[in-house]
């Protein structure tokens, strides 16, 4: 966009403006403030300083003028300050008043001391529930979300608070999403939004109504709206229609669909529209429409169509907007044009060839995702309380007792995201690092084949070495990969924290592969264990040990008789069945409570040889 000879990027807001930055090395495009996390200041010398739309959304919606001025080039190398014509002028006429940096805004008034407007960068891409309920959730001042919108891929929306606005902005780069990616939140204050900033009187309406009734062709079921503003009744009853506003489109949208419903056609061309989030909601207001003429507006981009996909036209106008300049051909514009409406018949007066479609309609929904999937009661019943043994041990304050669980010839490797790797001190989990064998990256044979830990006593070592944890077994899913006689492949989804250490506390989420085959006594026996790690997201930290995982005595999945029990424990203490019996009778058949005795007494030493012997 131009002005005045300046060109701003679509991406200003994100960088500061369209002067020149020396990249600092070793550092992200988001790793610093943005400019607009910083103090308020414009930082360009003169024009509009770093938020070239917000003209946009806080002028009078007259927007033409400024993109119709004269397009100058940029040069990014070029010397700041006054431009060569001004000083030219200067020269001529002896001196010049130099336009104010504010011209071109709306006036600072106090009223709008408590509106702030909230940018989520790449906003777009999250569901708009997810996204304010986890920001309502993490801000420590309560708000109310105002006229949420998204404008190309961020999400914006206001908030009448300014405590709100100003605890927005410290909880800014707070949240992980679900591909652990930092959420950034840019704050600034603001006019109320448009919407509410003035509402149309009846008098206004009733001869807003008017207009439109005399602009209607009910022969052909049209409505003309094209240049609405500089309609001579309106002008005359001197009310002030701009369709670019939120309050005009939507109280021509209600007229609509209070008188006009069954409409066909309707021409809103050379209303200076630059975006349709207004217009969005004319696939409910005049569902049967089949011909729209969006000609000579300020369209700057084709992703404003799906906003209107909803609507199954068969003719489209749009020649006259600055998008339509930007294909390098004929058949590049239909094309794209055509993957918002695949039914169009006529584009811009021009017939186009059939569409290929199929009148198989496809679901829009995807069914509701289901828990774990265990195949069969047996299968279940076998593995999660493997699960449960496994773990028990697993989050002691010794691992020996996993060597009866691994095969001797077993298998076991860790990995973590790629990304860790990069720079691993800065990480929370850059601990794991030494250990990660991310194949995807690690080109290293030699490497590959260290990181790989073999025969069961490598595995169980190797283990022990990685920090102390505690798992969340309420947040376990568990899939069924494979299963037959001899083999059980199976994967395990969770969270758990770590309780030592520098990261003492921090959760982690992780997906682990097991696969095993039959031991002696009936039990599994492990041949394949590959974990992956990653930080928890905010989602899942929420949920973490909000409930207490089920307990073998209050569980009818985990009720299991005394002699299933005691063979349960004699593979996972490695004692015989009469020790086996007695230690769990003793703690009156509390499997957990057993546990915990056993590997208290025998990291102590108290427990005697015989009770291994077999």
């Amino acid at each position: 966009m131009s002005d005045g000879g300046r060109c701003y990027s679509d991406h200003d807001d994100h960088y500061g403006g369209g002067f020149f930055v020396k990249k600092r090395k070793g550092r992200g495009p988001f790793v610093g403030k943005m400019v607009s996390e910083g103090p308020h200041k414009y930082r360009n010398k003169g024009g509009y300083g770093p938020y070239p739309r917000s003209r946009l959304e806080e002028d009078d919606g007259d927007v033409g003028e400024s993109y119709e001025s004269s397009h100058h080039r940029f040069l990014p190398y070029g010397r700041g300050g006054k431009r060569s014509h001004e000083k030219r002028d200067k020269k001529k006429f002896g001196g010049f008043h130099r336009d104010s940096p504010h011209q071109g805004r709306a006036k600072y008034n106090e009223g709008w001391k408590s509106w702030y407007k909230v940018t989520i960068p790449h906003g777009k891409k999250y569901d708009k529930f997810w996204l304010l309920d986890t920001l309502q959730d993490v801000c420590p001042v309560p708000f109310t979300p105002v006229q949420f919108h998204t404008d190309h891929s961020r999400a914006h929306f206001y908030v009448d608070n300014s405590a709100a606005g100003k605890a927005l902005k410290q909880i800014s780069r707070t949240i992980t999403d679900r591909d652990n990616f930092k959420v950034t939140i840019l704050t600034r204050p603001c006019p109320p939004p448009q919407s509410l900033a003035k509402e149309l009187n009846d008098e206004e309406i009733e001869h807003f109504k008017n207009c439109m009734q005399k602009r209607y062709d009910g022969a052909n079921q049209a409505m003309d709206m094209k240049a609405v503003r500089s309609d001579p009744d309106l002008v005359a009853n001197k009310v002030d229609v701009i369709l670019n506003r939120k309050c005009y489109m939507t109280t021509m949208l209600q007229i609509i669909e209070d008188n006009v419903p069954e409409l066909l056609s309707l021409d809103i061309s050379n209303n200076k529209l630059f975006k349709l989030d207004d217009l969005a909601e004319i696939t409910l207001k005049a569902p049967n429409l089949k011909i729209l003429k969006l000609s000579e507006n300020m369209i700057k981009s084709d992703l404003e169509l799906n906003k209107l996909k909803g609507l199954k036209l068969e003719e489209l106008w749009l020649e006259g907007n600055p998008f339509c300049d930007s294909f390098r051909d004929q058949t590049s514009y239909i094309s794209v044009v055509r993957q918002h409406f695949p039914k169009l018949l006529r584009l811009d007066g021009h017939e186009l060839p059939p569409p290929i479609t199929f009148d198989v309609e496809t679901p829009t929904t995807l069914p509701p995702c289901k828990g774990s999937y265990l195949a069969s009661d047996d299968i279940k019943a076998l593995v999660l309380r493997f699960l449960q043994q496994f773990y028990a041990c697993y989050d002691s304050e010794d691992r020996q007792g996993l060597l009866n669980v691994y095969h001797d010839e077993a298998c076991c490797s860790l990995s973590i995201p790629f990304s860790v790797g990069l720079n691993p001190s800065r990480s929370t989990i850059g601990e794991y690092f030494k250990y990660s064998r991310n194949i995807r990256k690690l080109r290293d044979a030699n490497l590959r084949f260290k990181l790989l830990k073999q025969k069961r006593l490598n595995v169980v070592g190797f283990l022990n070495e990685l920090p102390r944890t505690q798992h969340d077994l309420g947040s376990f899913v568990v899939d069924i990969l494979a299963h037959s006689n001899t083999l059980l492949c199976f994967v395990v989804n969770g969270i758990f924290k770590e309780v030592e250490g520098q990261s003492s506390h921090a959760l982690r989420a992780f997906s682990r592969v097991f696969v095993a085959v039959p031991g002696s006594d009936g039990g599994l026996l492990l041949v394949n264990d590959e974990q992956f790690i990653r930080d928890a997201n905010t989602e899942e930290i929420h949920k973490a040990f909000a409930t207490t995982a089920p307990t073998p005595s209050s569980s009818p999945v985990h009720v299991l008789a005394s002699q299933d029990m005691v063979l349960a424990f004699i593979q996972l203490s490695g004692m015989n069945s009469e020790w086996s019996h007695k230690c769990l009778e003793d703690n009156g058949w509390d499997y957990d409570q057993a546990t915990q005795v056993f590997m208290k007494l025998n990291t102590e030493g108290k427990i005697p040889d015989v009770a291994f012997i077999k």
